[in-house]
């Protein structure tokens, strides 16, 4: 019994004297930073691509696509706040602001006050922040990304916009609107080169061409007013979105978030053309090779892929043939139906799973970090 009381006494004193280590203690009034799984983003946004378009591409070009090589794939809910079937504008919104907003409006939410999107909060935050569309930079999809206004086809008040948003690289159509076609001849373009963008076109300059090693902004007008579909001969998109990436990653330690969109995907819909579809599905995956490219070689960077809604109610019929599609279609506007979302990379689990469109934001925030969380009396960010 004293050999017992003995041990005992040895025991607790050894435990007293023995040293703690703090990180395994749980405080309840702590919680766990963030955690941080990209120091990159690239968005891919194929307008108007479902899985039918995605399917005739791939059944066009020997069966295969690079979206292939994606290890997540979810669906997402396209509904805006007040339409089953959205527009690009209210898809748009949702995915870089995370809210549900009514069809046409432009980075506000249901009562028009503006909402901070992924890019303006990535720029603030100190990343990098790029865009490049096959259509105008001002159209609906890429101005969510920058822009504050009740209306999508406000072009020059968005155009305005991005002086104000932070964006470090935009490359698409639409110089008509920030040169001195606009009204009342003021061009944006010396507002923007006082900020030090360098700033250049498809008419004067190959992108393949510029030192960009001189340059930390980049602004590159790939058409006056909306650029040519690719089958006419556009063929930026693939090229651009691989030097965006390094561009946007050069000297960078903080990361960078990039959107890309393949535009004239929707317009192919809405034409019920299915030539126009399987065109554009094709340049759009030849750029996502693009991006895998640098994701892998980088290692630090999330890729997502996904559409701002359906168009087109777009099928492949009987009759068609591997690399000769029979399309067809219900309607030449959008449909409500889910379209996927494709992820690559650091943080590419949290896309699983089936969610709506304002999901993507709060993923994408999760997955860089950007959610605020208290650690005691401090407030912890990525930063």
């Amino acid at each position: 019994m004293r050999k017992k009381i003995v041990i005992l006494w040895l025991l607790t004193g050894m435990l007293a004297c023995a040293p703690t280590n703090p990180q395994k203690i749980a405080d309840p009034l702590q919680k766990a930073p963030q955690k941080v799984f990209a120091k990159n983003i690239i968005l891919m946004i194929g307008d108007g691509m479902g899985l039918g378009q995605i399917t005739a591409g791939m059944y066009s070009n020997n069966n295969r696509l690079n979206l292939e090589q994606f290890p997540v794939v979810g669906l997402q809910k396209t509904h805006s706040y007040n339409h089953l079937i959205t527009d690009s504008a209210a898809g748009a919104t949702a995915i870089a602001c995370g809210v549900k907003t009514y069809n046409a409006a432009i980075g506000v939410d249901k009562d028009t006050l503006p909402v901070q999107s992924i890019l303006e909060e990535a720029s603030e935050k100190g990343l990098r922040t790029g865009m490049i569309a096959t259509s105008t930079i001002v159209h609906a999809t890429p101005a969510a990304f920058v822009a504050h206004r009740p209306l999508r086809n406000m072009y020059e008040y968005i155009a305005d916009d991005f002086l104000d948003s932070g964006i470090d690289l935009f490359i698409g159509g639409g110089l008509k609107y920030f040169n001195q076609q606009r009204k009342g001849d003021k061009s944006l373009l010396p507002k923007f080169q006082q900020k030090g963008f360098m700033i250049s076109g498809i008419a004067n300059d190959d992108l393949l061409d510029l030192n960009l090693s001189s340059t930390r902004k980049l602004a590159y007008f790939t058409s006056n007013d909306t650029p040519i579909p690719a089958a006419s001969g556009r063929d930026y998109l693939p090229t651009a979105s691989y030097i965006a990436a390094k561009f946007l990653d050069r000297g960078n330690k903080n990361g960078f978030f990039l959107m890309i969109e393949g535009s004239q995907i929707d317009w192919g819909g809405h034409a019920n053309d299915t030539k126009y579809i399987i065109s554009e599905v094709k340049d759009f995956d030849e750029a996502i090779g693009k991006v895998l490219d640098f994701a892998k070689k980088d290692k630090e960077t999330l890729v997502i892929v996904t559409a701002d809604h359906e168009t087109g109610g777009f099928a492949i019929n009987p009759k068609s043939k591997m690399n000769e599609i029979n399309g067809a279609f219900t309607d030449s506007y959008h449909t409500a139906t889910m379209v996927p979302v494709f992820a690559y990379g650091p943080g590419a689990e949290l896309f699983n799973g089936i969610y709506e469109n304002t999901a993507i934001h709060t993923k994408m925030r999760m997955a860089l970090g950007f959610d605020e969380v208290e650690t005691g009396t401090t407030t912890e960010t990525r930063n």
